[in-house]
């Protein structure tokens, strides 16, 4: 893969991933094993489903524990998977040497949470190299066609350089 310094001197930035068109090394096994390191998304027990450049899935099956007050899917559920889901789709575009923070995103819940399984995608909207856009959305499937319940706009940080972020 190639990478290019935009300018010399201290404040240069490779530029890799999405905005050359090449992904960055080995993101598929950086994204799976920091998915691994992650405690919130085993609790709920969601898989990592589908890693590629620039779109990142994860799936969890119906648990009864995982709903609200209706039955449904509960809201904070819903937004904690498709913002590891959009935060996972920023990772698949930066260097190897970066990480990513979430720093806002918006949910717009459009149907009831319920189905035999969720479906959580997370795809680049507007790559940077200091701040990535993400949109997200999250599926009930069951019986027939998957049905959208939830849409997310995600906006993530790219952290260089801190020994307590890192892959």
């Amino acid at each position: 893969m190639q990478t290019s310094a935009r300018s010399s001197g201290p404040r240069a930035r490779k530029n890799v991933g999405i905005m050359t068109g090449f992904p960055p090394p080995d993101f598929a096994g950086r994204i799976t094993r920091s998915f691994g390191r992650q405690p919130a998304m085993a609790l709920i027990g969601a898989e990592l489903t589908r890693v590629e450049h620039g779109t990142v899935e994860i799936e969890l099956p119906f648990d009864e524990k995982l709903t609200q007050q209706h039955g449904f899917l509960h809201a904070g559920v819903i937004s904690a998977a498709l913002d590891t889901a959009c935060g996972y789709a920023a990772y698949s575009v930066i260097d190897a040497d970066a990480s990513i923070l979430t720093i806002e995103f918006k949910v717009n819940l459009m149907s009831p949470g319920r189905g035999e399984r969720f479906l959580f995608r997370g795809e680049i909207t507007k790559p940077g190299s200091n701040i990535i856009v993400a949109d997200g959305r999250g599926y009930a499937i069951s019986d027939g066609p998957a049905k959208l319940i939830a849409s997310m706009t995600s906006t993530m940080m790219v952290v260089r350089g801190r020994e307590d972020i890192t892959e």
